[in-house]
């Protein structure tokens, strides 16, 4: 089954809200808690802007949720491939478009995320457009 990627998700592995952001915050000081989608998106204090202007490049609609936040179809996936993930929402359903591996290895880098983002488009079938659809073959 082919379908167009419509909406890309990223999904960090930490919880959003006051509490979630403070629990992750002392557990990165302590050394217990790391998410390597949050240091590719976000320096110590803030989003980077870089990420802004990297998705408008990318040019599909792409959101970013905490644990906490998550739909439940995606948090059923989550829960199966594990998190930071990046998926891509199609007609069927979601598909991995950066597994948390891959986005471990990218070592906080938004030009290596964007690079790594769309070599894995390119073999899900995008052209190098901007706009263009996005084919991807469901597992």
């Amino acid at each position: 089954m082919t379908a167009s990627i419509t909406e890309l998700i990223g999904i960090y592995h930490a919880d959003g809200g006051a509490v979630g952001e403070v629990r992750y915050v002392i557990g990165k000081l302590l050394g217990t808690a790391h998410c390597s989608l949050c240091d590719i998106t976000h320096s110590s204090v803030r989003r980077k802007p870089d990420w802004d202007t990297m998705v408008a490049r990318v040019g599909l609609p792409f959101r970013l949720l905490h644990l906490n936040e998550l739909p439940s179809d995606v948090a059923a996936y989550v829960k199966r491939q594990g998190s930071p993930i990046v998926l891509g929402r199609v007609a069927g359903g979601l598909v991995t478009v950066l597994e948390p591996s891959e986005l471990g290895s990218l070592g906080g880098s938004i030009t290596s995320f964007e690079s790594a983002l769309r070599s894995r488009l390119d073999e899900l079938g995008r052209g190098s457009q901007r706009g263009a659809p996005l084919e991807v073959t469901e597992p």
